[in-house]
């Protein structure tokens, strides 16, 4: 009777592993392509929630987005940040990548956030900004930079841009994941009010160190901690 129990049981398994596509990771594809189905098949299962539509329903328009079009409303930093992912760009769909778009009015700023699963490389498209991240040995290492510039930021590491420009700055991002991910101060709980107030209080302070005369690193360093353990 057990011979028999365990017999079927690997029939299940087998039967079920045959008619399952599970990707643990962002794995290497064994397809040139494999855009997001709208309608999901239980055939071609992913981890990340995301499923391949039939081979022969795919076409050129799968991997052409507008997504990254248009601007749109700025947050209480003047800025918008818009990633994108294979959700809404299914030509993405495990291919290991991600879209972003942030457009920074002029003393705006994207504040200190990072993420978790990608590094980011940045083209800036117009304007003049500041780019800095913070590593894991708490230096810091920040550029200004001007339309054309790339920028990459590694990952996981709490970065920041700062529109030092005349104009609006617009950048383009590329991220090594299909999920990045988004771990942003302004949606961490703070003990000070969450009120126009206080964000003013981080673009001041971020703003004080694009004008610093400092030359060390360490007092860099320091000043942006303290926006961070002050949040």
């Amino acid at each position: 009777m057990k011979i028999k129990s365990h017999s079927s049981f690997f029939l299940v398994f087998l039967v079920a592993i045959t008619n399952t596509h599970v990707c643990l990771a962002e794995c290497d594809n064994v397809k040139d392509y494999c855009p997001t189905s709208t309608q999901p098949q239980k055939q071609a299962i992913f981890i990340n929630g995301l499923s391949c539509e039939n081979p022969d329903s795919t076409s050129a328009h799968d991997f052409k987005s507008q997504e990254l079009s248009k601007s749109g409303s700025r947050d209480d930093f003047g800025s918008l940040v818009k990633i994108v992912t294979a959700s809404k760009f299914v030509g993405l769909n495990t291919l290991g990548l991600a879209i972003g778009r942030s457009d920074i009015e002029v003393d705006g700023l994207v504040n200190l956030h990072n993420h978790p699963r990608a590094t980011e490389m940045i083209y800036v498209n117009q304007g003049r900004l500041l780019a800095a991240f913070l590593n894991t040995q708490n230096q810091l290492f920040q550029k200004t930079l001007n339309a054309g510039d790339v920028f990459v930021i590694p990952k996981g590491l709490f970065h920041f841009f700062l529109n030092r420009g005349e104009q609006v700055a617009t950048l383009f991002s590329v991220f090594n994941s299909q999920n990045p991910g988004l771990e942003s101060l302004s949606s961490l709980p703070s003990e000070s009010e969450n009120t126009l107030e206080s964000v003013q209080k981080i673009k001041i302070k971020l703003n004080s160190l694009s004008h610093s005369q400092l030359h060390g690193d360490s007092d860099l360093t320091s000043a942006v901690l303290d926006i961070i353990y002050d949040h």
